[in-house]
């Protein structure tokens, strides 16, 4: 039997984020954020670098990262909800809640997080990543719209 998905998906990893890791692009900001959690469960740093915002990629903490990953034991993941949020270009959240056991107990993690789709691929805004754009600048996200316009709001 081939293995289960980490995203709680009830498919095999393989037909489930199995595929986003190895360069299909998610078709959903859930999708994306499914198969994030399961980077995080299999220690894909590459992938979880790669699906954050580009202009946010520098500042991420690989290091930190893949500490965490890899003394977690990963409990399970539950999407509450999933809303596309449309414009252009376009934004959605997914709310859920993700559990691992680290060295100091049990931990579980809600959140809201925030997405935007540029030329064909979902990208996760990361709140803890300072973006480096005035209100009227041009969006980091590539839209060719107004920060203010586009990803600030979501920040």
């Amino acid at each position: 039997m081939p293995p289960a998905c980490p995203c709680t998906s009830g498919q095999s990893l393989a037909d489930c984020c199995g595929r986003y890791h190895a360069g299909t692009p998610a078709p959903s900001a859930e999708q994306l954020m499914r198969s994030r959690y399961s980077a995080y469960v299999l220690g894909l740093i590459d992938y979880l670098v790669a699906t954050t915002l580009p202009a946010q990629q520098p500042g991420l903490e690989r290091q930190a990262m893949a500490a965490w990953s890899a003394q977690s034991v990963w409990l399970g993941l539950e999407v509450e909800h999933a809303e596309v949020l449309g414009g252009t270009p376009e934004h959605a959240r997914v709310t859920f809640t993700a559990r691992w056991h680290g060295a100091e107990g049990d931990h579980s993690h809600r959140e809201r997080s925030a997405f935007v789709q540029h030329d064909g691929r979902w990208y996760f805004i990361d709140p803890t990543v300072p973006l480096q754009a005035g209100r009227n600048d041009p969006c980091p996200c590539g839209s060719g719209v107004k920060f203010k316009k586009c990803c600030a709001a979501y920040l």
